[in-house]
């Protein structure tokens, strides 16, 4: 079996472990010294775990029954100010569903640093778990644990995903499962781990176009049944009314974009990439809706004529991403299975299509890195990469000719 040592001598096996070594050591490096100071403020002044402040304080409002104020903007900034006084004045936008709150009602049982601490862990034991089951699917990446191992911890993603306390390594989760379901032939199963995206479901719409196009009834039926049970237990808990109040404040997303994406230089997807190139609104959002139609339809293409399912997933994958109305940084840890899928694809073998997926997946690490240029350059390189990594998955024949030791 051929190894990454057979790769072109800019990439070999030993450039990316040591490459990658050294991008996980810095980035980790960073949020240590960062994270090092006796309070609850890094040494940005913001508050650790960023946004699992705003988790901590919907499970505080579960804890104490009070669905009233799940999209209470100024009463969860009080609410907040009560239990955590050094980030008082902190606001955050309310749009999750009412089962996000249940979710971490057991962690706002806990001080909050005891509860970031425990939170933390929890990603990391999903990513790793997610990883590793991903790994073992993938034959010819069996022989090269450790450099998987190193990229991994480098992944931008995940430092970004634990720098903010996000949710995203359970979205990782649902979608590493739907795979493994796939492979077994579970399709029922693996819409019922498609549906549970419905607490992110921004990252459920690629899916959802593309398996009903597809015509694969058993995963749309799977995804709307856990779809419904999620929303069902919030409204079980809460009641009608907190239901009602979740669906209105959906429909008015679009009037809050500004606030729900102060940092729009961290957005990895069409949309961010046209609204930041682009100085005119109704323009930019044109050009997304065109481009974003057609990634939907070459995943529907790939999905249908495609027979490896690593890269059918693969594009699934990055359809999601691109055409996400809302994807921020560390929403990408859902490509870690992209990178596997298709390195473990190309091992071996060796055409022009092969080098420049080699090329893509090498730069998308510090790409993802590059988002606060942006600023200055308005133009979002990693959007174009995902796309050109889409685009080359589903032309086909990235490896046909055996590539000489």
């Amino acid at each position: 079996m051929k190894s990454l040592s057979t790769r072109p001598p800019c990439l070999t096996r030993r450039r990316i472990r040591a490459h990658g070594l050294l991008l996980a050591v810095c980035l980790w490096s960073v949020y240590a010294v960062d994270m090092s100071t006796p309070t609850l403020r890094d040494r940005n002044g913001l508050i650790k775990g960023t946004d699992f402040l705003h988790f901590y304080t919907l499970g505080t409002l579960a804890l104490r029954g009070r669905g009233d104020l799940l999209y209470d903007m100024q009463a969860q900034s009080e609410l907040l100010a009560q239990r955590v006084p050094q980030a008082a004045g902190t606001v955050y936008l309310p749009l999750y569903g009412p089962q996000i709150s249940l979710l971490f009602a057991p962690f706002a049982a806990l001080p909050y640093a005891w509860a970031l601490a425990a939170w933390l862990v929890v990603n990391g034991f999903i990513y790793a778990a997610c990883c590793y089951s991903l790994w073992r699917s993938c034959l010819k990446l069996h022989a090269e644990g450790w450099t998987v191992v190193i990229l991994a911890l480098a992944f931008p993603a995940l430092f970004h995903l634990v720098a903010w306390g996000q949710t995203s390594g359970l979205a990782l989760a649902c979608f590493a499962l739907a795979y493994m379901a796939l492979r077994s032939q579970s399709r029922l199963m693996a819409g019922l781990a498609i549906g549970c995206l419905m607490f992110k479901p921004q990252l459920g719409l690629a899916a959802a176009v593309v398996f009903v196009f597809a015509g694969e009834w058993r995963v749309v039926a799977g995804a709307v049944l856990s779809a419904a049970f999620q929303l069902a237990v919030g409204w079980w808990h809460y009641g009608s009314g907190v239901m009602e109040t979740y669906l209105l404040a959906l429909r008015h997303v679009r009037d809050v974009m500004p606030l729900l994406e102060p940092r729009p230089y961290q957005m990895h997807s069409l949309r961010a990439f046209w609204s930041l190139l682009v100085p005119w609104p109704g323009v930019a959002f044109a050009l997304y809706v065109v481009t974003a139609a057609v990634c939907l339809g070459l995943a529907v293409a790939c999905w249908r004529l495609e027979s490896d399912l690593g890269l059918r997933f693969s594009a699934l994958l990055l359809t999601t991403v691109l055409i996400s109305p809302h994807l921020t940084v560390y929403d990408l840890v859902i490509l870690a299975p992209v990178f596997l899928f298709l390195v473990d694809h190309i091992i071996g073998y060796s055409c022009r299509q092969t080098a420049l997926l080699e090329l893509l997946l090498y730069s998308c690490y510090p790409l993802f890195l590059l988002g606060p240029l942006v600023r200055y350059t308005h133009l979002q390189i990693s959007v174009a990469a995902l796309a050109a990594l889409l685009l080359l998955i589903c032309l086909g024949r990235h490896g046909t000719e055996p590539r000489a030791l």
